[in-house]
């Protein structure tokens, strides 16, 4: 047997019930809680766990893993483990319309569900066909593995499944409590305490009891904005005009860097603004920002308006050039 659970069957129940060797293998310990008596059911990321092959035109196997399955709150959570490769054959598809199946491993207990048996088992469970269909949602103690897009008509002998494209992956993963999620398929899912970590495609994410938000300070690529009539870069060798969002422990900036220049002292042209149009949207300020720039030690101002206008505020000692760099100031409110 090689689909295996842990707390599934007593020792003296047909068939030996748990030996030691089921123990060893499937996962124990305490996992991600999403409530005082639930916890997040999923993969246990290393390496490739449950991997899907194409291995004939209707039939796919699925490696080793281990994964945590959830119950109801006196049911508990099993942990399982699937410790050689196993083989499954996808039903031959409908005449006229596409479908979707979805590949689950699940716990059968009689003492919980109406089964009328104690197992754990990987299996297909079909959808049903349509002309856009969607795949069956897992229910009870099952953890969905993958979707499986079935043409019109496959069979063994009609071209069967076209297995680079028709499979999507919906592995989710579960770590132990206090550790930081791998992800998984779907990153829309809510954190289940605050202080929870989760690494979001390479960013390092806290959930802080309302949303996700970033742990680390993140940025965006440096953008280079058009200057306005009247001014050039790299004013006092400062180098080119650029900004980004930085984010800060959740909070959201923008940094910017070079320096621009103009030729008549104490008149900085176009009414002090210097970019060419209006910042995007994404880059605005929620509250007027002014903040000091340095300018050949004459004291200077520069506006970061809610519209998205960058403008200098001089005075009669500036002379012909101000820098932008080190400037940081908050977007949000």
């Amino acid at each position: 047997m090689t689909v295996r659970s842990a707390w599934l069957l007593n020792r003296d129940a047909p068939g030996g019930g748990q030996t030691r060797e089921d123990t060893r293998v499937t996962p124990l310990g305490t996992f991600t809680p999403t409530g005082e008596m639930t916890a997040r059911g999923g993969v246990i990321p290393g390496g490739n766990p449950f991997v899907l092959t194409g291995a004939g035109p209707m039939q796919f196997t699925i490696g080793v893993g281990r994964a945590y399955i959830t119950g109801s709150t006196t049911q508990g959570a099993y942990p399982v483990a699937v410790t050689a490769p196993e083989t499954l054959t996808v039903a031959d598809g409908n005449g006229t319309l596409p479908r979707k199946d979805a590949v689950m491993i699940r716990v059968y207990d009689g003492l919980y569900d109406t089964s009328g048996q104690t197992a754990v088992a990987l299996e297909i469970v079909q959808g049903t066909p349509a002309a856009t269909p969607t795949a069956p949602t897992a229910t009870g103690t099952a953890e969905k593995l993958y979707e499986i897009t079935v043409p019109a008509g496959a069979s063994a002998g009609n071209g069967g499944v076209p297995w680079s494209t028709a499979v999507a992956d919906r592995r989710r993963t579960t770590v132990a409590i206090g550790g930081i999620n791998a992800g998984g398929w779907s990153s829309s899912w809510s954190g289940s305490y605050a202080g929870q970590y989760r690494d979001n495609a390479g960013t390092l994410e806290r959930w802080n009891g309302t949303a996700w938000t970033a742990a680390l300070e993140t940025s965006t690529a440096w953008i280079a904005p058009t200057l306005a009539s009247g001014y050039t870069n790299d004013g006092n060798g400062n180098g080119t005009v650029r900004y980004r969002k930085i984010t800060i422990a959740g909070v959201p900036h923008m940094e910017w860097r070079g320096g621009v220049s103009w030729t008549s002292p104490s008149n900085a042209p176009n009414d002090g603004v210097i970019v060419a149009s209006a910042l995007p949207s994404a880059y605005r300020p929620a509250n007027h920002s002014s903040v000091p720039a340095a300018a050949g030690g004459i004291p200077l101002k520069v506006d970061f308006q809610t519209g998205g206008l960058v403008r200098l505020i001089t005075n009669p000692d500036v002379t012909t050039w101000a820098t932008l760099t080190g400037i940081m100031y908050p977007l949000d409110a």
